[in-house]
């Protein structure tokens, strides 16, 4: 598609978004918008952000938006829905949790091709902590101290929340006992299933592996399933918002503790995430919980997350090499199934 092309095609989904705004503010006259991008991120569904501008009762407004659309052929289609997505995010508005508020749910795929949700774009930066210019900016975020302080009490303060209370039990409630990692497991196994070409013997013994040692969950947790840098937008130094709620769950909250304590999501830094130490974040956390972090649980989630890393680029490049997803970056996850799958083969000393 041509340069040309890309721009017609923008500026039409840019109308059809403006016409459908117009729609929901019905009090408005006069709706312009500015600032119109697609982001970068988004593996899984594509992501506009924009600032609207009306004119309301003889008033001037002005408020920015994001919206999530399902392209049809993302990323983790099966695992992640907008709809449930929406319905978290509207659950959490009332809470202590950082995260946008939600808008509109739209289920009609005649609008934009697919369905999509509208939430507020909350100000502030998401570097990619992969990236030179994220790592710097992590690296002095880190020395300045607000910001690490921050991110344990942003994540502790999902793990506190009430969420039956919530409403999130939606979600799905594990039983007593290994109810969740069990779950968890069977989840990215089917996900495998549906994408392994070949048979992978290391693959395979891991699963054996963690569907063996699965452990009891100390309590239950309303729990982000990928809380990273990366996934958080930050503002003068704090967390402003949590995003990316697609893999969020009620289950065992040192499955998050474990995401952050993994070197998939330090990328050489000696900080967890880049962004905190690793001795201030248990304790820390601990303090705010009133969890202990079990290290030999949070090692077996570590074994699970490598297993779901697998899952991920297996499905990224089988949507890539049968034609359904044209994204680059979806192409060169071949490269990292073997890379994960001997660290985990290496982390159960095969």
């Amino acid at each position: 598609m041509g340069q040309r092309d890309i721009r017609t095609e923008m500026a039409d989904i840019q109308d059809k978004i403006r016409d459908y705004l117009q729609h929901k503010l019905t009090g408005a006259r006069s709706l312009t918008l500015s600032n119109f991008v697609q982001a970068a991120g988004g593996w899984s569904h594509e992501i506009y952000v924009f600032d609207a501008h009306w004119n309301e009762d003889g008033n001037e407004r002005e408020r920015g938006f994001c919206l999530r659309k399902d392209p049809g052929a993302g990323l983790l289609r099966e695992l992640s829905d907008l709809k449930q997505q929406f319905r978290v995010l509207k659950a959490l508005e009332p809470t202590t949790v950082p995260a946008p508020r939600a808008y509109w749910y739209e289920a009609d795929t005649s609008i934009l091709g697919g369905p999509f949700f509208v939430m507020e774009k909350v100000p502030g930066e998401v570097p990619n902590p992969w990236s030179r210019v994220g790592k710097q900016f992590y690296a002095e975020a880190a020395q300045r101290g607000r910001l690490p302080r921050s991110f344990v009490e942003a994540l502790a303060s999902l793990h506190n929340l009430d969420w039956r209370a919530a409403g999130l039990d939606f979600l799905g409630v594990p039983r007593p006992g290994n109810d969740f990692a069990l779950r968890e497991v069977a989840k990215w196994e089917g996900l495998i299933k549906q994408s392994l070409r070949k048979p992978e013997p290391v693959l395979t013994e891991i699963l054996m592996w963690l569907k063996v040692n699965a452990p009891e969950a100390q309590r239950l947790a309303f729990v982000h399933g990928a809380y990273r840098t990366g996934n958080l937008i930050i503002r003068d130094d704090a967390v402003a918002a949590i995003i990316d709620w697609e893999l969020q769950v009620i289950g065992d909250p040192m499955y998050d503790v474990a995401y952050v304590l993994s070197d998939l999501n330090r990328e050489g830094s000696p900080l967890l995430s880049c962004i905190v130490d690793r001795d201030f974040f248990l304790d820390y956390y601990q303090q705010l919980t009133g969890l202990k972090v079990d290290l030999e649980i949070c090692r077996y989630y570590e074994i699970l997350y490598m297993m779901r890393s697998a899952a991920f680029w297996l499905s990224a490049s089988g949507l890539f090499a049968d034609g359904r997803n044209k994204d680059l970056r979806l192409a060169r996850t071949t490269y990292s199934v073997p890379v994960v799958l001997d660290m985990a083969a290496r982390a159960l000393g095969f």
